[in-house]
């Protein structure tokens, strides 16, 4: 077995710079010694090996973070993001496949920055289905100036990324548009804000019914559809559907032992039967 390697506690650091400063302090591994590491923890569960595997790799999450700084988050927050994804890409990783850990890692820290931004870069979701999300993260980098693309531009940038150009405009307008605050900034009772002339009709008598069908569904319907899966389907759409933090196919593939497109089949699945016990509920409301 070879000596061990230098690896500190980590201390305490008060700002982004020192953390930066102190991440790169960690030696690099070599292949020889990455392999032994990963080795140890994926058959030993030596948690000190995946210790030093992670903090190996800080400064690689610190560099892929660097690149999704023009959403405006807080850098610290994309690293530590990315650093979650790091650890899921220790947990999963493999040695004996041949492929090193910073290649493995690449996906599972940009996945989890992905995921970051989508959630917090605007209140309004932006970006929701595979086509729109690959706009999202290209079309900053794609754009020459920040005037608004003309259609010859529109049309390359389709081309480019195979998408409708309908679709590049929507985004386009969705990315570089301005939040409308609800309330004025100033006491002038002329200002123009939503607050002023959004009036509450939640008292409107069809808005009742439709609020109290709504709370139906959502209470007793729901949980009677939940009642008729089994266990493992009603576990997969509570993790993905109902809570608070909603977990990937790939950690529910991690959870029952198999691949993610199973997850992905038994929930589609699940959510027919769930839909199709709901049908008698949506009529009668």
């Amino acid at each position: 077995m070879t000596q061990a390697l230098a690896f500190p506690m980590i201390s305490a650091v008060g700002n982004i710079d020192a953390y930066i400063t102190a991440a790169k302090q960690f030696p690099l591994l070599t292949e020889e010694e990455e392999f032994q590491l990963a080795t140890r923890f994926r058959e030993e569960e030596d948690l000190e090996a995946a210790r030093q595997l992670v903090l190996s790799h800080l400064r690689l999450v610190i560099s892929i973070a660097r690149g999704y700084l023009g959403y405006g988050l807080p850098h610290a927050d994309l690293i530590q993001e990315g650093n979650i994804g790091l650890m899921k890409a220790v947990k999963r990783f493999d040695p004996k496949q041949g492929v090193r850990l910073v290649s493995f890692a690449i996906h599972w820290i940009k996945a989890e920055i992905h995921e970051y931004v989508l959630r917090n870069w605007r209140m309004v979701k932006v970006a929701t289905t595979k086509a729109q999300r690959k706009l999202f993260f290209n079309l900053r980098s794609l754009k020459a100036s920040s005037d608004t693309l003309s259609p010859a531009q529109v049309a390359d940038v389709a081309h480019r990324l195979s998408v409708k150009p309908e679709e590049v405009v929507e985004m386009e307008t969705r990315l570089y548009g301005h939040d409308l605050a609800l309330e004025a900034d100033s006491d002038d009772e002329d200002a123009f804000a939503p607050i002023s002339y959004l009036e509450d009709n939640r008292s409107e008598p069809t808005r009742v019914l439709e609020a109290r069908a709504h709370d139906h569904l959502q209470g007793e319907g729901l949980q009677n559809a939940l009642a008729n899966l089994d266990d493992r389907s009603r576990r997969i759409v509570e993790a993905r559907w109902l809570s608070e933090d909603p977990a990937t196919l790939h950690e529910l593939a991690a959870e029952f032992g198999v691949s993610a497109e199973r997850i992905r089949q038994i929930e589609n699945k699940a959510m027919q039967k769930m839909k199709t016990s709901l049908v008698p509920l949506l009529a009668a409301s």
